[in-house]
Formats: C-alpha cells, structure tokens, sequence
C-alpha cells in the first residue's frame, strides 16, 4: 500500500470498525472480536508508515479544501508517527483490559462503550497525522465530543457532574484560546500548514508573539496546565478503561503532542530561543509539575492520585518543551511514550484492584500485594516510570529533560525536575510499600479476571522494553529535531 492509502486506512478502520461494533451489539463475543480485530488492524496500519517516516520521508493525504488555501490534509512526519504507535498499540491492550473490566463489572452500555472507544481512535489518528492547525482542530474538537459519553457513562449524578466539567472545560478552552490563535496564526503567517522551523518566524515579535503563544498552551486544555486542568480529576468517574484511555492513550496525549507540534512546528524552537515571548512557560509549566504532586501527595482515593499524577507529568512534556533545547524537546517526545506505557499500566492496576477487591482507596491496600502479585508487581514498574528510575522508560525520558535542562542552563528547570522526582517518590512509594510490607485486610481474594491481569503485564512488560529497547521513539525524537 502506498502511504496515502496507508494514512487513509488509519482513519477510515477505527470509524468503520465502530460501525460494524454497533451492528455487533446483541452478540458481545462477536463485538469484541470486532473490537480486537479493528485494533490490531490499525496498528498494522500504523505500523505500515513507520519504514518509510524512519528513512526521512513524509507521507501524506490531502482530502478535500476547507477554506480557501486550507485543505482537510494529513501528513505523517515523526512526531504524528510516534503518537499514533503509542495510541494505537495501547488500544489493543486496551480492548483485551476492556474485555475483563466491562464484564468483570457487568457494566450496562456496554456497546456504547466500544463505539465510543473506536470513534475516540479514529479522532486521534486524525490529530497524529494532521497536516495543518485547521485539521488539527478539528479533529481535537472530536476527540472532546466522542470521549464525553465515556466519562459520563456511569449515568449517575457524579457522572454528570464531571461530564458537565469535562466538555465545559475542554470545549470552554479550545473556543476562547484556542481557535482565535488558529485565526489570529492564519493573519499573521497566511499559512496553517505545520511547517519545520515554523511558520510566524519573523512575522510577529514581543508581547504579541508571547501573547499568542499563551493563547495556544491555555487553549490546548488538554495539556492540563493550571488552572485548566480540572477537567481530568473530574473525569475519574468514568470506569477505569476510560481513565486508562484518557491519561494514556488518547486524551491527554492529544494535549501534549499539540503543544510540542504547534511549538516546533508553528512558532519554531529557535524562533522562541532568539526572544523572551516564550521565558514566562516554563515557570507556569513548573508550578504545574510541584503544584499537582504536592495534591497527588495528599490525595487518598487511588484514582484521583493518579489523576494529579498525570497533570504533573504532563507539564513534564510542556516543560521540556519550553527549555527549547534539542535534547529537552527529544525528552518532551520520548516521554509522550514513556508516560503512556507506565500511566496506563498505573490504571490497570488501580481498576484490577476495584475488580478483584472492591477498594478504591490508598489506606485501604495494605497487604494486597500478596494476594494480587502480579497487578502489584506491575504497578511497582508502573512506579518505576512515574519516578524515572531504571529499569523502566520514564528514566530515559527524564534523563533526556535534565540533560537539555543543563545544557540551556535553565536552572529553575532542574530543581523542578529533581524536586518533582522526590515528590513522585513520596506519592507513589508508600502504596508499594503498604502492598507488600503490611497485612492484608479484609476478605481474601485473588487476581483479577485473566484479560484484565493479562492487558497490565504487558503494557508493564513495555515500560520495560522501552529503557533497554527506545531505539525506534529515540530515532523519531530526533529526526523530529533534525527537521
């Protein structure tokens, strides 16, 4: 297949697999099985691109012309490539932890469920691989619209709630920030095509360079980069595969990988670097980092800790880029996937202990390590990640941030970094050690159901692979900073 088709496949097979789910719906074996097939479909897909973007070329697809000189185009450079691996490679994970969950729970809707799921692979396959700020929108918009009835699928109060919080916040963000800054973009540059280098060099200086740039990092409000990050902690009453699909394989990864693609390749690293409009980013970005671990660290219920967790990481990749060295933005990429292997293995854990136990809470696990583990086990390398200690892909990751940070000798950056890594230690090392080294309480009980157990070990088996194996993330983070 050639590339056009290949990116046409990325598309068109998560939307049409969310059809034949639908149509799937009275047979569940016959609808996970479609579930399970469209996933691995789309990362062959995927994985189809990935020779020739390795080599140094650009696929791309150009669909139709929205505006005048704005095409609906797709294009698939090494940022877009690694994002849409790591999406598309968890949402198989993803299906077979599903598979257990959803019936492990006897949740209702549970055709809604996959629908919904494959709609939100197709939204971000088109975020990955847009070619311009215009397909990029609109394809972030439906990602917000096809994920709210996931976070509100419980139907309760609460979940109304959150969902009310959830579409007012991400939606709120993207109509007062974020499409005026692709208006005022196009203006200025008469181009929305993402361009390396960037495309408002010398065309807008000072505080209005500033100005704008604060418009986009705020309008993205999926980055969580306070005081818009309150969206993602009140999404946590969605099911646990919803929270593994927003903090690790779609939503929040849109957040970042825009903020890093509108960096690079709208504004341009050395564009930035030449003035002080981007000096103000960082500091918000690390305010960010401490601010939620220091609510992560007071947070009692699993989930939520794990929420804050996450908009402390994320501002990791914000951070990162905002040091505006090349080896901090190849930092900012590669824990795209560092993040997203570790965090998700993070919310297995946390949804395989809600359905094996019943518990939701962190003073409520002493002893449960040695009634479950291997959900502990991976949840220690899911630590691991979340700290950055070897083995596992978060050290690397991490090791790429502090090396770009001493290299710009950006100094606030590495105290952050260093008292955000003792922070997620203090977070995050106490459950491990109430898994393991205390009592059990309680009823005895066992694993969760095999998908479940089988899903958590694997993506825990990545975080792994990805400290000893990060050649192929490492080769697109840099080919992202050669271009």
């Amino acid at each position: 297949m050639t590339g056009a088709q290949l990116i046409a496949a990325c598309l068109l097979v998560p939307a049409a697999g969310a059809a034949l789910i639908a149509l799937a719906g009275r047979w569940p074996n016959l609808r996970e099985t479609v579930t399970l097939g469209t996933a691995g479909l789309l990362f062959a897909s995927v994985l189809g691109l990935l020779p020739t973007v390795l080599a140094g070329g650009i696929p791309q697809l150009f669909v139709l012309e929205m505006l005048p000189g704005i095409a609906l185009g797709f294009r698939v450079e090494p940022l877009g490539m690694l994002f849409a691996l790591v999406a598309s490679g968890l949402w198989i994970v993803n299906s077979v932890y599903s598979i257990g969950y959803m019936r492990g729970n006897d949740e209702a809707h549970q055709t809604r469920f996959y629908v919904c799921f494959a709609l939100a692979l197709a939204a971000t396959m088109g975020i990955a691989l847009s070619a311009n700020l215009l397909t990029l929108f609109v394809f972030y918009e439906m990602l917000t619209l096809v994920t709210w009835p996931l976070v509100t699928h419980h139907g309760d109060d609460e979940a109304k709630k959150g969902g009310r919080v959830y579409l007012g916040l991400l939606l709120g963000t993207s109509i007062v920030f974020l499409l005026p800054a692709v208006i005022a973009t196009w203006a200025i540059a008469g181009t929305l095509e993402f361009t390396p280098g960037g495309i408002l060099g010398g065309k807008v200086s000072g505080a209005a360079l500033g100005g704008l740039l604060a418009l986009y990092m705020f309008g993205i409000g999926k980055a969580a980069l306070m005081p818009v990050h309150r969206w993602l902690p009140a999404a946590m009453v969605a099911p646990t595969p919803v929270s593994a699909l927003l903090h690790a394989v779609a939503v929040v990864k849109a957040g970042v990988f825009a903020v890093v693609k509108v960096v690079v390749y709208v504004f341009g690293t050395d564009a930035l670097a030449a003035t002080t409009a981007s000096d103000w980013l960082p500091t918000v970005a690390g305010f960010t980092v401490i601010a939620a671990s220091v609510v992560a660290l007071r947070a009692d219920n699993l989930k939520r800790r794990l929420a804050y967790s996450t908009v402390s990481q994320l501002s990791y990749v914000v951070l990162a880029t905002a040091i505006l060295a090349p080896l901090s933005v190849i930092g900012a990429t590669l824990h795209i996937a560092a993040h997203a292997v570790g965090k998700i293995t993070l919310f297995f854990a946390a949804g395989a202990i809600y359905t094996a136990a019943h518990k939701t809470e962190v003073s409520q696990l002493d002893g449960i390590g040695r009634r479950m583990p291997w959900t502990m086990g991976a949840f220690a390398i899911g630590v691991l990640s979340m700290i950055g200690l070897p083995p596992a892909a978060g050290f690397v990751s991490k090791w790429y941030m502090l090396a770009g940070a001493l290299q710009a000798e950006h100094w606030v950056a590495v105290g952050v970094i260093a008292a955000s890594t003792l922070l997620n230690a203090a977070y995050f090392a106490p459950i491990v050690y109430r898994a393991f080294f205390r009592a059990p309480q309680g009823v005895a009980h066992g694993e969760a159901p095999l998908p479940m157990l089988l899903a958590l070990l694997a993506t825990a088996a990545a975080t792994v692979a990805l400290f000893f194996f990060p050649q192929v993330p490492l080769a697109l983070a840099r080919a992202l900073q050669g271009g």
